[in-house]
């Protein structure tokens, strides 16, 4: 969700001044000490009067956020799915590269399948290894002009780094624009055909 707010947390009897972040899985407040608090330990959330409050083992966490308050308790309780994240949407047309996991395959399984020399809505890029990445230029090629190519990979390897994914994204002409949890392991990045050159 990638959302930042500098707030007050009371946590334990102790009053932090900081900054919270509200993340796809988590919260995490950055202060004098720094908290992370993931949504799945959470056994309550509720709103009064401009503070979040936040049950769970460590808590309860009182999170002064203003008229952010009622809007990050939504996003706590009803997450977006991985496929409004990604953009899934019926109609659209897709192309995958690459390895997936049957759960994804699974969600992508009602779009059109983009004919191996059509133009894509959606590509999505399995990038295990950084050779991969040599793929991008050609998979941009085959992007429709308003549609976006994904290129997921693993969280936290040596084997690929984000910064590796940006320069292959750029050097095939396309601009990187969003980052998403696509599971617990990986991560992706969207690009786009900049609107100067669609």
């Amino acid at each position: 969700m990638g959302q930042e707010l500098v707030c007050r947390l009371r946590l334990g009897g102790r009053v932090l001044e900081g900054k919270a972040y509200l993340e796809t899985d988590h919260l995490l407040f950055r202060g004098e000490d720094r908290v992370r608090i993931p949504f799945r330990d959470l056994t309550g959330v509720s709103v009064a009067d401009g503070v979040l409050r936040l049950e769970f083992a460590g808590g309860p966490a009182r999170l002064e956020l203003g008229a952010a308050a009622a809007k990050w308790a939504d996003k706590i309780l009803h997450p977006p799915t991985r496929a409004s994240k990604l953009g899934i949407k019926p109609g659209l047309s897709v192309r995958v590269a690459g390895e997936f996991e049957t759960e994804f395959l699974a969600e992508i399984e009602g779009l059109e399948k983009a004919a191996p020399r059509a133009m894509a809505d959606l590509i999505f890029l399995a990038a295990r290894e950084r050779k991969a990445l040599a793929e991008v230029a050609k998979l941009a090629r085959r992007m429709r002009p308003a549609g976006a190519l994904w290129v997921v990979y693993p969280k936290g390897s040596a084997g690929v780094r984000e910064t590796e994914v940006i320069t292959a994204g750029r050097a095939a002409g396309l601009k990187d624009v969003k980052v998403a949890s696509f599971s617990a392991s990986h991560t992706a990045l969207k690009f786009v055909i900049p609107v100067n050159a669609r």
